[in-house]
C-alpha cells in the first residue's frame, strides 16, 4: 500500500533527495567514501556547502549583505542565539503559538520583553493584527507558520525596526522579500532536511551593536567567518538540504511551489468545508496556514475522531494526528508532499463520511 506522509516533522522528502542522499551515503562525489565519514573539510564537502549557499542566495533572492548559515542546535537554540547578538534594551514579540512562546521566554532572559499581541486567549487559531510595534525595541521577532495550530502570517510586515522571523515551517513555500528581514532562521525538517542543522540567514549589519560577550559558538560573526565551519557541521543534513535545493530549482523554484501549496491547500480546505463530518480549526481563511492544514470533527460527530484516525491510517494516510493541545487532525501539505497525496486523503474523508 501506498504511503501519503503528512508527518509535521521530520517529514516529508523529494524523492530526488532521498535517492542522492541514498548515493551520498554509498559513495558521495567518487570519493569511494560515504558521506557519512567523509571530512567536512575535504574539498568535496566545502563545495557542497558553498553551492548549498548559493542556491539559498538564489532561490530566495537574498540581496548583498546576508550571509547564510548551517547551524547545529536547532530553531530551539536559535531562540537565545537571537537576544545574545541583538537584545540591548528592549525587545518585542508576536505571540502566535507554542514555538513563539518558547522564544518569548528565551528572549526575557536578557530583559525587557513587551509582547505586542498574542492569540492565545483563542488557543493560538487566528493571527493578531490590530497592535504596535514600540519604535524603540531592538527588534521585533515573529512565527510565521504555526505548526500546531495552523496558522501563517503570508505577508512580509513593514514594522520600522529590525525584523526577526522563525520559517521553520514555511520556508521556500512562498516568496518572500529578504530584505524586509534582519534575520531568517529555522529548523531544516519541515521544507528542506532531516533534523539535525538550522539555517540562519543573518544580515551582517545587525551585527555587533550589544556590549556582552558572546559565547564563541553563539556569536554569529563566528559562523559568518567561518562559513559555517567554526566547528565540524551536521555533514549529512548540509548535503541532504543541497539536494532538495537543487529539487526546488529544477521543479521552477519559489513561485511554482507557492503554485502547487495554494492548489493544495485550497483542495483540502474545500474538502473540509464541504463534508459534513468536519470543520476548519482556523476560522479565517487569510489566518489559515497552506503549510499546515488543521481541522476537526464537528460537534455533531465528535465521537468518530479516533475511528476516523483508525480509518485513515489503514488506507495509508500517515502522521494527520493533530496535536495533542488542539486535538483533531493535521495534514501537513509541504513543499515535498505531491499533490497527489492530498487527493488521497480527500478520496478518504469523502468514503469515510459517505459510511456514517
Amino acid at each position: 500500500m501506498k504511503k501519503h506522509n503528512f508527518y509535521a516533522g521530520p517529514s516529508i522528502l523529494s524523492q530526488f533527495t532521498i535517492d542522492n542522499v541514498i548515493e551520498g551515503v554509498r559513495d558521495f562525489a567518487g570519493t569511494g567514501l560515504s558521506v557519512l565519514e567523509v571530512s567536512h573539510r575535504s574539498k568535496e564537502f566545502v563545495a557542497v556547502n558553498d553551492q548549498a549557499q548559493a542556491l539559498f542566495k538564489e532561490l530566495l533572492e537574498i540581496p548583498d549583505g546576508y550571509h547564510v548559515l548551517f547551524l547545529g542546535g536547532g530553531a530551539s537554540l536559535q531562540f537565545t542565539m537571537i537576544p545574545m547578538n541583538l537584545f540591548k534594551t528592549k525587545a518585542a514579540y508576536l505571540n502566535t503559538g507554542s514555538w513563539a512562546s518558547k522564544a518569548l521566554k528565551e528572549a526575557k532572559i536578557y530583559g525587557e520583553v513587551v509582547e505586542v499581541a498574542s492569540s492565545k486567549d483563542a488557543n493560538f487559531n487566528y493571527i493578531p493584527r490590530d497592535y504596535s510595534v514600540p519604535s524603540d525595541a531592538d527588534y521585533f521577532h515573529i512565527t510565521t507558520n504555526n505548526t500546531i495550530y495552523g496558522t501563517e502570517i503570508k505577508s512580509d510586515l513593514d514594522v520600522g525596526i529590525p525584523l526577526v522571523a522563525d520559517m521553520s515551517s514555511d520556508i521556500f513555500s512562498r516568496r518572500i522579500d529578504v530584505s524586509k528581514y534582519a534575520i531568517i532562521y529555522g529548523g531544516a525538517q519541515k521544507n528542506l532536511a532531516p533534523s539535525g542543522v538550522a539555517f540562519a540567514i543573518v544580515k551582517e549589519d545587525i551585527l555587533g551593536k550589544v556590549d556582552r560577550a558572546i559565547p564563541t559558538m553563539l556569536d554569529y560573526k563566528t559562523h559568518i567567518d567561518k562559513e559555517s565551519m567554526f566547528n565540524t557541521p551536521p555533514v549529512l543534513p548540509i548535503f541532504a538540504a543541497f539536494q532538495t535545493l537543487k529539487w526546488l530549482k529544477s521543479n521552477g523554484g519559489i513561485e511554482a511551489m507557492n503554485k502547487v501549496n495554494v492548489e493544495k491547500a485550497d483542495m483540502l480546505y474545500s474538502e473540509i468545508e464541504r463534508n459534513k463530518l468536519f470543520v476548519p480549526a482556523v476560522s479565517k481563511d487569510e489566518d489559515r496556514s497552506i503549510m499546515n492544514i488543521c481541522f476537526v470533527m464537528t460537534d455533531e460527530y465528535q465521537e468518530l475522531e479516533q475511528d476516523f484516525n483508525s480509518f485513515a491510517s489503514s488506507k495509508g494516510m500517515v502522521g494527520i494526528k493533530g496535536h495533542r493541545s488542539v486535538g483533531g487532525f493535521r495534514a501537513s501539505t509541504y513543499n515535498a508532499l505531491p499533490t497527489e497525496s492530498v487527493a488521497a486523503l480527500i478520496d478518504v474523508m469523502k468514503e469515510f463520511e459517505s459510511n456514517h
